[in-house]
């Protein structure tokens, strides 16, 4: 399987998780299906405001399984530029992510 495939089905995941809290991420699910995790995920550090989806896991204490946090694990940031990854570490920092760790 390949880096990119590995990173779609961490995306799958993230989705799968909010579903199992009541949370249908479809907006962010058909991002997925109809672009990849990689450019899906590329597309949403691009924006600079903090996603709904992104606030909706952090009201659900999951951050730890959003996009933003897979972003940042070793083996996947190699798919994305330093300027997306520090984007993904904003995010994360601004909502309290860090501090807790």
């Amino acid at each position: 399987m390949t880096l990119e495939a590995e990173f779609h089905q961490a995306m799958m995941e993230v989705y799968e998780v909010g579903k199992t809290h009541d949370y249908y991420a479809t907006y962010f699910k058909r991002m997925i299906d109809e672009h990849g995790g990689v450019e899906a995920a590329k597309t949403l550090l691009a924006k600079r405001e903090i996603q709904s989806g992104l606030m909706r896991l952090w009201e659900l204490d999951l951050l730890d399984h959003s996009m933003e946090a897979a972003v940042l694990q070793e083996r996947f940031s190699l798919l994305f530029t330093e300027a997306e990854v520090q984007e993904a570490r904003r995010r994360l920092d601004q909502l309290g992510f860090f501090s807790g760790r």
